[in-house]
């Protein structure tokens, strides 16, 4: 019972930080998500430690082991930060058509995979000029490939800009760069516990994605086609919402046993039920747990960066040089793949994979359990995983505001577009117009 007591205790006092931070940034016009990660670096156990520390009580219900009273509240706290990205990109998949996703597929996939070959060969190099192990380059690259979608997602979402064309580009590149990040993973480690790696491993593991997420949009989208009819007529409470959250906590499930992240898997599961007559009540019932869970995934994020590396000279300069790579090397490899696009939307698109978040603590994680990076080059790694997280929200907002949506910005076909149809249509926002001049170009 003391052990129940305590986490709910530390999710009170997350939830109601959240609140409060989301509140103060509406107020002064910054995004919500943007506040809860500062709030989670104040409340948690590096700075004010109201949250994240196992207290006494706890430890005496694990007979005074203090390591397993700790592992016990993270797990718990890191379940409800799991469920809360699962719930936003369920949300994200249920705003998302499949014909939009796949209109923009081959620059998505361009983009995806010129976005995590430059991080991966500028972190390479960088690492390399310094004299590191083999290993702990290999890792330090690793970790500066995967995109976490999840923070993008929330502030498109805040923005109200879920349904643009440049939120399905990075949603798609964001599948490419996650299946690439996780194949790479599985090449380091190999390389580095091994000294080589096994192609046969690799084979599997890319198999297993493309296997996954394919049935999943051809049999789970026919799937839910034919039984949606019927989903009224089963005798249990909001029957359309519990048949989703079933599908969704399924394949997020079904995801990690792939080898996928599970927020992958809650993606989909978004996507199968947005092509679904239901997808607007759907999204009604659904937007209640998303304003509660979701918080907790980015409050949480905040919990784990300490304050104090950033006191250190030595750490945080070479924190600093990583964190500007990671940016460089993210916005010229998706920036590649934008070519063709007024530079808005392709700006847009690539401050959009910059952030590394929850992926590069997994990696840097993995890397310090086996004992291959040391605690020094896993804190730098901390730090540019929080510092590319906490960017992006205000370079996406004031990306999205109107004082910049001027022609300047934009391509000459623009130019000769807006001029031909401004005396028809003199009220066309800047999207508008854009929209009317790529409307004959494939995405």
């Amino acid at each position: 019972m003391q052990a129940a007591a305590t986490i709910i205790i530390d999710l009170f006092i997350i939830f109601v930080a959240a609140r409060l931070a989301g509140v103060v940034f509406t107020l002064i016009k910054q995004p919500p998500v943007v506040g809860e990660l500062l709030a989670g670096i104040l409340i948690g156990p590096f700075a004010l430690g109201l949250v994240g520390t196992a207290p006494p009580v706890l430890i005496e219900d694990f007979q005074g082991q203090r390591e397993s009273a700790q592992e016990a509240l993270d797990l718990a706290l890191e379940t409800f930060a799991t469920l809360g990205a699962v719930i936003l990109l369920f949300y994200v998949g249920l705003e998302t058509r499949l014909s939009d996703l796949l209109h923009v597929g081959w620059r998505a996939i361009l983009i995806g995979t010129l976005g995590t070959i430059v991080p991966f060969a500028a972190g390479y190099a960088l690492m390399a000029l310094q004299g590191a192990s083999p290993a702990a380059t290999l890792f330090l690259a690793t970790a500066l490939v995967a995109t976490s979608v999840g923070i993008t997602a929330r502030v498109l979402e805040d923005l109200g800009l879920l349904h643009s064309r440049e939120t399905r580009i990075i949603l798609g590149a964001a599948v490419i760069d996650d299946i690439i990040a996780l194949l790479l993973l599985v090449i380091v480690s190999d390389l580095a516990l091994l000294g080589a790696f096994h192609p046969l491993n690799i084979g599997l593991l890319a198999g297993q994605a493309v296997v996954f997420s394919i049935g999943v949009l051809l049999i789970g989208t026919r799937m839910v086609h034919h039984f949606s009819a019927r989903l009224s007529g089963i005798p249990i409470p909001y029957p359309v919402l519990n048949v989703a959250l079933t599908v969704m906590l399924g394949l997020a499930a079904a995801a990690t046993l792939a080898g996928l992240s599970a927020i992958i898997g809650a993606f989909l599961a978004g996507l199968v039920f947005a092509q679904e007559s239901e997808r607007h009540q759907l999204k009604g019932a659904v937007l209640p747990l998303y304003h509660f869970l979701v918080p907790f995934f980015f409050v949480i994020i905040g919990t784990r960066l300490d304050p104090a590396l950033f006191l250190d000279t030595r750490t945080a300069s070479a924190a600093l040089l990583i964190t500007v790579v990671a940016i460089v090397a993210k916005l010229v490899g998706a920036g590649i793949g934008t070519i063709g696009m007024n530079v808005r939307s392709a700006a847009i698109v690539g401050v959009g994979m910059v952030p590394r978040g929850e992926v590069g603590l997994i990696v840097a994680g993995i890397g310090l359990a086996q004992g291959l990076i040391t605690r020094d080059l896993f804190s730098m790694v901390v730090i540019m995983s929080m510092a590319t997280t906490l960017i992006v929200p205000p370079a996406l907002t004031w990306l999205s505001r109107p004082h910049i949506r001027r022609p300047a910005l934009t391509r000459g076909k623009w130019r000769r577009t807006a001029r031909r149809h401004h005396t028809r249509r003199p009220r066309e926002t800047y999207d508008e117009q854009v929209s009317a001049g790529d409307n004959g170009r494939q995405a």
